[in-house]
């Protein structure tokens, strides 16, 4: 399948993929629409250093973009571990029917089942202690936001000294790693025109008016996210105060939301977000003799406080906002708020970009979980730090090459958001 990923999703077919009209077929184009892969041989050799036998390796990329996630990853891994098990959601190994079931499981996907992990675990470990190895997101669903990494789950550290465990029964010398890599994707071109059209779709499908059509994408962005949390205070009981920055006014119904679905399923405080919501998730399935009204809430209470906290410090971090940035604003916005025609719903799948693009890769150092002086809280702490620091030298590079275009960020500089 590389050559037909490389070829169908990823770059398009050379010469045709500049055609007009046909470069606008996502087939000929490519469906990803990456031109170029830059991943230097220092880092591919890297990488490839610590996979193979008497070693298990997990391999844990950043995780900016639905789709192009695991194109690239595929590309990543033909370099370096071909047979590389990989880790995706329910929803896409089982979710879309008995064919594409086999067909996913045939390329070697692992289903990461919510409340039933432990058979994908063992497998996982087992396949890793063949020196096969094992790719996840360490942070788990899509957030858009590739510039930021999200606290991480604990998953691939866990898995790691297992596997490290089961692997000295037989072999003392057995090495176990954690392996980062990161990739950013950058507009070959000015994507500006691209955007304000996406803008214009994203506004019209959700009835937002009073929008400057020539405004920046980012002001457009701004004004969405301004109207959507505006309609979801309206709903909550709320009387928005539109004169007041979004963070704040995001924060304030986050800590609602919290507190009553903290109420709705039992809990004595409201613990922080994070293990909120999965006590929420835990409730749910175990709910049945509960009642449909309550379930119902709380499942409701539940989706909007995730909604809701989609959107967080990374929007308002910079003074300015690249194109690429207001593209993610855009993708999160439409996966999120807009649903129910077949055109929204491929966009969640199969999420197209306005532009060709150029995809970075770089792998920072493995962590060699057979050395490492700490527990796996800790080995999970060291790896988004890694993370983190390789995407920010990324942009640099980019910022001091003059290889982003950027407007002034209407998000920047609004304080008193705690809840990150």
């Amino acid at each position: 399948m590389t050559p037909v990923n490389r070829a169908l999703m990823l770059k398009g077919l050379p010469l045709l993929r500049d055609v007009p009209v046909l470069n606008r077929v996502a087939g000929i184009r490519s469906i990803a629409n990456v031109r170029h892969i830059d991943f230097p041989d220092a880092d591919r050799a890297r990488l490839a250093a610590v996979c193979g036998e008497r070693r298990a390796t997990f391999l844990t990329p950043n995780h900016p973009e639905f789709f192009t996630d695991w194109m690239i990853d595929k590309e990543i891994v033909s370099k370096v571990a071909p047979l590389t098990a990989s880790w995706a959601t329910n929803s896409v190994v089982n979710g879309l029917g008995g064919l594409a079931q086999k067909f996913w499981l045939a390329n070697n996907l692992i289903a990461q089942i919510p409340g039933n992990s432990d058979s994908a675990r063992r497998h996982s470990v087992d396949w890793a202690v063949q020196g096969k190895g094992v790719l996840l997101h360490p942070e788990g669903a899509v957030g858009w936001h590739g510039d930021w990494v999200a606290p991480l789950l604990p998953g691939a550290a866990e898995m790691a000294v297992a596997a490290l465990a089961q692997g000295r029964v037989a072999d003392p010398a057995f090495e176990a790693w954690i392996a980062p890599v990161v990739w950013k994707l950058v507009f070959l071109h000015d994507a500006d025109a691209g955007l304000r059209a996406e803008c214009a779709y994203v506004e019209q499908r959700l009835s937002i008016e009073n929008i400057d059509r020539d405004a920046t994408p980012a002001d457009r962005v701004y004004a969405i996210y301004e109207a959507l949390l505006a309609r979801d205070e309206a709903k909550a009981g709320v009387a928005p105060d539109r004169a007041q920055p979004v963070a704040g006014r995001l924060e304030a119904l986050i800590v609602d939301f919290s507190q009553r679905l903290a109420d709705l399923i039992g809990t004595t405080a409201v613990p922080g977000r994070p293990e909120l919501l999965r006590a929420a998730r835990r409730w749910l399935r175990s709910s049945s003799g509960d009642g449909a009204t309550t379930a119902q809430a709380v499942k409701t209470a539940a989706d909007t406080l995730q909604r809701l906290c989609r959107l967080g410090p990374f929007a308002w971090a910079d003074p300015t906002m690249t194109q690429e940035q207001a593209a993610e604003h855009i993708k999160r916005i439409r996966n999120d708020y807009c649903a129910g025609t077949f055109r929204d719903n491929l966009n969640r799948f199969v999420p197209q970009p306005v532009g060709p693009r150029r995809a970075i890769i770089r792998v920072p150092a493995p962590i060699a979980v057979h050395d490492f002086r700490g527990d796996a809280e800790g080995m999970i702490d060291e790896l988004r730090r890694r993370l983190q620091s390789a995407l920010d030298g990324i942009n640099a590079d980019l910022s001091n090459a003059g290889g982003l275009r950027s407007y002034p960020n209407p998000f920047f500089d609004q304080s008193g958001f705690g809840i990150f």
